[in-house]
């Protein structure tokens, strides 16, 4: 049997067209599967973004536009809500919490990137260059060359940075460059701090992808953290308002069956003692004969197990799916169920497939498990 990976989930990035060099970015995005891309200029535009890109350009210029047109408290709520901002050159100057050599009057920046910019490190326009540079596993990860090619014009630098800022890539200075940084024999070029991330050079005037793709995952993942949070809001409502009624187990148990799952996959294993009525058992069948059937009896024992996986289970998805009900009568219901295990990633991989077999009660109007059978 064949299977179809599934398609890129779609995500919408904007990228700031107030100057510089806005088209290669979006040119490069537009090479990306479930991308759509859109030029931002205005906050409503911005609103319509799932992250930012502020490409390199004149810092200073940028930021003046930006001020005039009243975009800069838009992109300093943009960043503190945790969206995801990739800056390139001018833009790693305007994530930074703090930055030197700046023009008189300084420029307003965003923050939210725990490091501190030389403004122009690496020199005037003269001195720009091109650098191959060891490629971090989160480029590698794409696949391509285990070496990147980096363009720096007229570029930054970090000098310091915070001890919640990963480096990704690094620039060893030349005997002449060192000595006049006071013997300093290297430099952040790359950083990435939760969902912001900013390179001095400019991964868009190359044909190299990775950086690109590096942000959409970004993006895809801050979504998704995003829509799960919504969920398990949703769901702490759906509890405090109640669950189906009694009279329909069929309904009662493909809800009961939708909120294990979520629970599950938020990593919430402390909350599952509720699904369960006060005399459970859990049956785990991995149909392995070296590997012993388990039974686990008990609300807290059935908790202490799932808690005992939770780090294992990281990471992981729960599916179920092709769910048949047999009531028996309005208070009790048989169920079985197929049930699929998958690496949460983008495409997801699967890792186990199996059935459920359930037994469901109803206890003061509420649906639990009695019987839970885990058939891998």
């Amino acid at each position: 049997m064949t299977t179809t990976q599934p398609e890129a989930k779609p995500v919408r990035i904007g990228v700031l067209a107030l100057q510089g060099s806005f088209r290669e970015h979006m040119a490069l995005l537009a090479q990306i599967p479930g991308v759509a891309v859109a030029e931002v200029r205005t906050k409503e535009e911005l609103a319509g973004v799932a992250g930012l890109i502020i490409p390199g350009g004149e810092s200073t210029t940028m930021a003046l536009v930006a001020e005039k047109w009243g975009l800069i408290p838009e992109l300093q709520g943009f960043a503190k809500a945790g969206k995801p901002v990739w800056g390139t050159c001018a833009g790693m100057i305007f994530l930074a919490e703090r930055a030197e050599g700046m023009k008189k009057g300084g420029q307003a920046l965003l923050g939210g990137l725990d490091i501190c910019v030389s403004r122009n490190f690496f020199g005037a326009q003269i001195n720009s260059f091109e650098a191959p540079l060891p490629a971090h596993q989160a480029l590698t990860q794409y696949g391509g060359d285990d070496k990147f090619r980096a363009v720096f014009i007229r570029a930054p630098a970090v000098v310091e940075a915070g001890p919640q800022v990963e480096v990704l890539a690094e620039y060893q200075l030349r005997p002449e460059e060192s000595a006049a940084q006071n013997g300093r024999s290297s430099v952040a070029v790359a950083v990435r701090q939760g969902p912001l991330l900013a390179t001095a050079f400019h991964p868009e005037l190359t044909k190299d992808l990775r950086w690109h793709q590096l942000f959409v995952d970004m993006v895809r993942q801050n979504k998704q953290d995003a829509d799960d949070a919504a969920a398990a809001a949703a769901l702490e409502q759906q509890q405090v308002k109640g669950t189906r009624p009694a009279d329909l187990p069929v309904y009662g148990q493909a809800f009961l069956s939708r909120q294990f799952d979520q629970v599950l996959n938020l990593g919430q294993q402390e909350r599952l003692g509720s699904f369960f009525s006060s005399d459970a058992v859990v049956n785990i069948d991995m149909s392995n004969p070296k590997v012993p059937l388990r039974a686990v009896k008990g609300v807290q024992p059935i908790l202490e197990y799932f808690q005992s996986v939770k780090q294992m289970a990281a990471g992981n998805r729960h599916l179920t799916c092709n769910i048949v009900v047999e009531p028996d009568g309005l208070r009790a219901a048989k169920v079985t169920a197929y049930r699929l295990l998958h690496k949460a990633q983008n495409p997801p991989v699967l890792l186990a497939a199996g059935m459920i077999e359930d037994k469901l009660v109803n206890e003061n109007g509420e649906w639990k498990f009695a019987v839970r059978n885990f058939i891998m």
